[in-house]
């Protein structure tokens, strides 16, 4: 992922280096961030964070924030607006968090105050019972769920809400249980192409509503996942009757504990307490505040200051995705009371720097790339230790099953090992080989190209320096053919399970334009184990092999190299509580929070 626009399930997610917009990772829980020296989470292996819930645990109501209190606003200050609040085109971590607190979906993510994780069942009793080998699944509809008007919510709204997806509107948001009933890439809107709207709907051999409590998922093939991605934020419920299609995206029909107020699109949102909502059905949210106050077009340095200061409203302010302008990071850890009320976090996304194997077939001198990149000083440049931790392997910490490797050598030679670089280049035939490097206009990238191109240099290459307009950068790495030999990008996963990483990011036959397979590695024996993987039933015994792949693409074939984990450096108003760490969307999670 290269911008905070770009998504998965067959596209991708994608953050901005330092404080950006994204999707996932893992969590202390909140309060006090690290010393600047430390890096959070350095070498931290979070895997056993996560695990599959029972049906007891999908119980409501939340457990209680101690302390907490009922009443208050909220002021929320973001930096871009939302793009959408149309549950079903919600991909990015900013609306991510937003829609917690109005939209509900069959399953969903339980933090305890410990930063672990656990999927539980949401609109649904449990996170779901799977038959026939994986391939079907069944989930059936707590009681007392209501819509914002008081109306039951039924399986017949959870099939609106799956079939509207199929519509040609729907383009933003994940596409992973359209795809899994219906067909891969864009052809499962063939099943259904205008959707539910001319009263047509998924034969009940592909989804099945036997009862008003019942929904019944047939796969095409198995998908140990399916708890995972039944939580995102498009398979929850859409009553058909508020469904305006397109409008559908300014005024979204609660199931959460709020609901939309006002809405000026651009300018501001209004989300106030929805009456309709049981607490003893939802074992994730909380209904403490009456109101948040979301305003946009705040920047990093206008919200940092803010916090800072922390007069008058700005004491009950918080922010879901702003980070610490990184300029001003210092005076906040040098501002005592700030201590507890910051976190800083490790995000679920990696910025790779992608070597093309269509131009660099030689795998010495992407080998040679690996070892001369420059991982610590592009930290510095993005931040430091609060904006990037420094990255060594293609997973990130916050995924299940990760183990820390270091093929590369990047925590011992942080900035660059140009013998070993020069050394394989010299093996290679390959001297002073001509590198021509692409990187986005934005004064990070800028500064990094600095130090990557040194680095190379130092290395024995030249470098030929392609500066591109951000605003087009995505689409021109994008293109199989795009005359570029390295170039960045940024990847997180939609659950913390590599099938969401490794699979879109290095398997061949996904190479196409637009695709995420930057690099172009299409390795016959890495799409079999692909293969192999992705049919294991237990995901908690696929997740070590996906690490293992992992690490061996990195290490066999070498098509990019990691460079760095993003982080969220995140600071909020005194007069807040029960601010905490979401680890699955990489952002704060509003749902506990209150005005004290």
């Amino acid at each position: 992922m290269t911008t905070p626009t770009k998504r998965r399930a067959g596209r991708g997610a994608a953050a901005l280096a330092a404080g950006a917009l994204a999707l996932s990772a893992c969590s202390s829980g909140g309060g006090g961030g690290p010393a600047q020296s430390e890096g959070p989470g350095q070498d931290k292996n979070v895997s056993s964070n996560y695990s599959l819930g029972s049906a007891s645990d999908s119980t409501g109501p939340a457990p209680a924030v101690p302390g907490a209190k009922k009443g208050g606003t909220v002021t929320v200050l973001q930096r871009d607006a939302f793009r959408h609040l149309d549950p079903g085109q919600i991909y990015i971590s900013d609306m991510l968090a937003n829609q917690m607190l109005y939209n509900r979906t069959l399953t969903s993510y339980k933090v305890d105050d410990k930063g672990r994780v656990k999927v539980v069942g949401d609109l649904a009793k449990d996170i779901g019972a799977s038959s026939d080998g994986g391939r079907t699944w069944t989930y059936t509809l707590k009681d007392g769920l209501k819509f914002e008007d008081g109306s039951p919510v039924t399986s017949q709204d959870v099939r609106w809400a799956v079939e509207r997806l199929y519509a040609s509107f729907e383009t933003d948001g994940p596409q992973y249980v359209q795809q899994w009933l219906s067909g891969e890439g864009t052809t499962y809107r063939k099943a259904l192409p205008d959707g539910p709207y001319n009263g047509q709907h998924l034969p009940a051999s592909v989804l099945d509503t036997p009862d008003e409590r019942t929904v019944v998922f047939h796969f095409q093939r198995p998908h140990a996942d399916t708890p995972f991605a039944m939580a995102m934020p498009g398979y929850g419920a859409v009553k058909a009757e508020k469904d305006g299609k397109q409008k559908y995206d300014n005024a979204p029909f609660a199931t959460g504990p709020y609901k939309v107020a006002d809405y000026k699109v651009g300018k501001s949102l209004t989300l106030v307490r929805n009456e309709h909502w049981d607490a003893k059905t939802d074992p994730i949210r909380h209904q403490y505040v009456d109101r948040f106050e979301i305003g946009f077009g705040h920047q990093y340095t206008d919200s940092t200051r803010r916090y800072l200061a922390d007069q008058g409203g700005d004491k009950n302010a918080l922010s879901f995705s702003n980070a610490v302008a990184p300029e001003m990071t210092e005076k906040v850890l040098a501002q005592a009371d700030t201590k507890a009320r910051r976190l800083n976090e490790i995000q679920p996304y990696v910025d790779v720097i992608n070597f093309n194997m269509d131009r660099i077939k030689d795998v010495r001198v992407r080998k040679a790339l690996a070892y001369a990149m420059p991982n610590g000083q592009i930290v510095q440049q993005v931040g430091g230790a609060s904006g990037a931790q420094l990255a060594a392997d293609f997973l990130a910490p916050s995924i299940d099953g990760y183990r820390p490797g270091d093929p590369f050598g990047k925590k011992a030679k942080p900035a660059g090992d140009p013998d070993k670089a020069r050394q394989l280049l010299k093996e290679a035939g390959k001297e002073g080989q001509e590198i021509v490097y692409a990187y986005s206009n934005t004064d990070v990238q800028q500064k990094v190209s600095v130090v990557v191109t040194q680095a190379l240099e130092r290395a024995g290459f030249k470098v030929q320096k392609k500066e591109i307009d951000a605003n087009i950068y995505q689409n021109a790495i994008g293109k199989v053919d795009n005359g570029f030999d390295i170039y960045r990008s940024s990847w997180g996963a939609d659950w913390p399970v590599a099938s969401t990483i490794v699979p879109p990011l290095y398997d061949g036959r996904n190479i196409a334009d637009g695709s995420q397979n930057y690099p172009h590695i299409n390795d016959p024996s890495v799409n079999a184990e692909i293969d192999r993987i992705n049919a294991i039933p237990d995901v908690k015994k696929a997740a070590p092999e996906w690490q293992k792949l992992a690490d061996r693409i990195l290490s066999e074939n070498a098509p990019a190299v990691p460079t760095f984990y993003n982080l969220l450096f995140s600071l909020w108003g005194s007069n807040l509580g029960g601010v905490r760490y979401q680890p699955v969307y990489g952002t704060v999670d509003p749902t506990g929070v209150y005005v004290k």
